[in-house]
């Protein structure tokens, strides 16, 4: 299970929220220098011309083809960058990028990134433009949105399964948390099948998000920009942090939704399985005012419960459709999928109700909704991407490592603990052919960087507060802190307190006086 993804597209808006406290805006930053130079080798790519036009063809899924449909007037094009930046003369790639005009006189634009590893941009620019179809923030800006190295429409993609292997589930990537006992020949067959798929162990090398924030600053200097206004959520924030410590003097704005700790390394996958936990006691706590609740009327009961239901998966699992077996790990995927957002709370019980009865159709689409595929094997190469990117964006770890974050996992959620313990636990990039340009830990400070506005909700499942706190002391920047649930907010349009501060910021570059709170 992908444990820094943004919510699925599915989770329903929330409930109006409550201005509690806004501060008044900060004095003007003093204005930055302008943008150095690229190095002589990488001018090409800077000064490429960009020529958008229609988007056909750049759909990679069905739900792409539909969203880019919505709206007639987005425009599409790509973007030529050097596979390996030390070596501009080779291979190149192709990144893939829409864009929604602004519906006034624009400004600029804004550059937006779902987050993942793994997330498709180029949708998320439209429902973005969507959801903030009133807001001064599409009145005043293009919204654009680009496929990251290694993603979707973006040339070369990584992919690592067949449509079949789609179909029948065959697709685990993860070998720490998930039940079973694993082996360096797993590793290695797992790389093999990417390599073999993707176009080599080239493009296995190229797709470090620190290449990705490389692009990023060559698609602002195509984009006729001195500097960059952005707006990233969930691990798009370890984007938007990595680019300013790469290229500080290129940021004009930086909203940081959902953020990640910038200081935490694997160890953060401790706070954000201690977050599901939590997410999944509250869950519980509102199934148990239900009399029929299959996690049973006292919340204090509900993880012992839900082991008793999910436990037996592992030596039989339910059989279902063209003979296709849901397993143990499949529930657990389901249930953490569900648990980035209260809207999509409800979906556990009744999905553990039918699965009860041998039906785990609604846990299945839960699955498919949150990995962006169809039940018939097409769709997103999220689930690929997502282990080529965290493969070279993470430090190795040893066996005894895996093992011993295993066990701190499964004490930290114990829902999820399936009580074989900890053996054949391992990372699941051991044989993979590059070492990686780790993305942890960032530095204390940034310095030189223009003022930046980090958001996170006091109760979000994966990207726990604390760390946005920390986040925003490194960029030395504004916290606006949403009292609630959840995961991610500013790209929703839900919330008008944070519609305000965010438009407000991005529009003047001035972030508020002092950290402001909304509520949900």
């Amino acid at each position: 299970m992908l444990s820094s993804r943004p919510a699925p597209s599915w989770v329903a808006a929330a409930a109006l929220p409550l201005l509690l406290v806004v501060g008044a805006c900060a004095p003007a930053a003093p204005a930055s220098p302008a943008a150095a130079p690229p190095p002589p080798d990488l001018a090409r790519f800077y000064d490429q011309e960009l020529r958008f036009g229609s988007c056909d063809g750049y759909a990679t899924t069905a739900a792409d083809e539909a969203v880019f449909a919505s709206r007639p007037d987005v425009e599409c094009t790509r973007l030529e960058v050097p596979l390996d930046y030390a070596d501009p003369g080779g291979p190149t790639g192709r990144v893939a990028m829409l864009r929604v005009p602004a519906r006034g006189e624009s400004q600029g634009s804004l550059l937006v990134n779902s987050g993942g590893p793994g997330g498709a941009g180029m949708g998320f620019a439209v429902s973005t433009a969507a959801a903030l179809a009133t807001s001064a923030v599409t009145e005043s800006f293009d919204i654009v949105g680009f496929d990251p190295r290694g993603v979707g429409a973006t040339a070369p993609a990584v992919e690592c399964f067949t449509p079949g292997q789609y179909r029948e589930g065959d697709t685990t990537t993860e070998f720490i948390f998930s039940a079973g006992t694993w082996t360096p020949d797993d590793a290695r067959r797992l790389t093999e099948q990417c390599a073999e798929r993707s176009g080599g162990e080239g493009v296995l090398a190229s797709v470090g998000t620190r290449d990705t924030v490389r692009d990023m600053d060559v698609l602002r200097a195509a984009l006729g920009r001195e500097r960059l206004d952005f707006l990233g959520q969930s691990y798009g924030t370890r984007m938007g942090a990595l680019y300013a410590e790469t290229f500080p003097q290129n940021v004009r704005t930086m909203v940081l939704d959902g953020a990640v700790d910038p200081r935490a390394g694997n160890e953060r996958r401790l706070a954000q399985y201690t977050g599901f936990q939590q997410s999944f006691d509250r869950m519980a706590a509102d199934c148990a005012t239900s009399p029929d609740c299959p996690l049973g009327t006292d919340p204090a009961r509900a993880t012992e419960r839900f082991q008793q239901i999910v436990r037996p998966l592992l030596d039989h699992p339910v059989p279902y459709g063209d003979g296709r077996q849901f397993t143990y790990t499949d529930t657990v995927n389901a249930t953490i999928a569900a648990l980035y957002s209260p809207a999509s709370w409800p979906a556990i019980p009744r999905g553990l109700t039918e699965l009860q009865d041998g039906d785990p159709s609604r846990l299945v689409r839960l699955i498919e909704l949150f990995a962006g595929r169809e039940p018939d094997g097409r769709g997103a190469n999220l689930t690929s991407a997502n282990l080529a990117i965290t493969c070279m964006d993470e430090q190795r770890m040893t066996p005894e490592q895996t093992a011993d974050l295993r066990a701190r996992i499964y004490a930290m959620a114990p829902f999820a603990d399936p009580g074989r313990g900890t053996d054949g636990a391992l990372d699941a990039c051991t044989a993979w052919p590059t070492a990686p340009k780790a993305t942890y830990p960032l530095p204390e400070r940034i310095e030189g960087l223009a003022p930046t506005l980090t958001i996170s909700l006091t109760r979000d499942p994966t990207t726990p507060y604390d760390g946005a706190v920390r986040m925003s002391e490194m960029l030395d920047g504004s916290l606006l802190t949403v009292d609630g649930d959840g995961h991610t907010i500013a790209a929703s349009g839900t919330n008008p307190c944070v519609n305000q501060v965010v438009a407000d910021y991005l529009q003047t570059g001035r972030p508020p006086a002092d950290d402001v709170r909304c509520a949900t």
